[in-house]
């Protein structure tokens, strides 16, 4: 019987040398791949169980690295010194999302035309400038990253974009809600915008090495419900029925 298999992969980015966790189906075909970005805290098992995951649906997954060595972040002030500056630098975030996309894309199972970005807070907010960028994606998912772009590059973006916040959020405030619905409309995008009610910051982050940050939580229930949509978004963007060698 064949299973999926994983491995490490290391790739420079950011002047640092990435780890991410790559997750492959079975079988040797070409597939469809997502990327998936970790929270600000960095790349933890949970993304790399949520990699496993979508391989054993049958997508190539590369969870990607946010600070060198895959590292995790459990300090909040030492994560927040770290992706405070990233954040309002859209050109280091593309450059840390193009580096692991590049490797996800050079993979050879992954059908290089048929990919999409997942993320969850700094990694959606990287997913999103790639498609500010024009990066040849098929869908984008985030989860507590309604950030916004630089004016008229939201354009850019070829494919739907689904979003997904906790309706009491207070890092993502509905300011923050009403400011990327505006950018994506005026943009034309194909967006679309889940409020999870009750639900804080990382609602969906199991609290296994989680940081005790106030306004952030874990919601089994809407954890499980944002997963079911993220798997809904590929279904409907990236169906494996259309596979190469399918």
């Amino acid at each position: 019987m064949t299973t999926t298999t994983t491995r490490t992969v290391e790739y420079p980015a950011d002047g640092l040398t990435m780890v991410g966790h790559l997750a492959l189906p079975a079988g040797a075909d070409r597939r469809p791949a997502v990327l998936l970005g970790p929270e600000g805290t960095g790349l933890s098992d949970v993304e790399r169980r949520r990699a496993d995951a979508l391989a054993e649906l049958g997508y190539v997954a590369l969870a990607f690295d946010l600070h060198g060595g895959g590292r995790y972040l459990s300090d909040p002030e030492e994560m927040l010194a770290r992706c405070m500056p990233l954040l309002a630098d859209p050109d280091r975030m593309r450059g840390i999302g193009r580096a692991a996309l590049d490797v996800l894309r050079t993979e050879p199972r992954t059908d290089p035309d048929r990919i999409a970005a997942i993320g969850y807070g700094t990694g959606g907010a990287i997913g999103l400038e790639l498609g500010r960028d024009g990066a040849d994606l098929r869908a984008i998912g985030t989860v507590n990253a309604l950030t916004t772009g630089r004016p008229g590059e939201a354009a850019n973006i070829r494919c739907p974009v689904w979003a997904g916040v906790g309706s009491e959020d207070p890092i993502m405030s509905p300011v923050q809600w009403n400011a990327f619905s505006a950018e994506m409309q005026d943009a034309g995008v194909d967006w679309r915008l889940a409020v999870y009610g009750g639900a804080l910051h990382a609602f969906h982050h199991p609290p296994v090495d989680h940081p005790a940050v106030p306004g952030v939580g874990y919601h089994a229930r809407h954890a499980q419900r944002a997963w079911h949509d993220v798997i809904g978004l590929l279904a409907e963007c990236l169906p494996l029925t259309e596979h190469a060698g399918a």
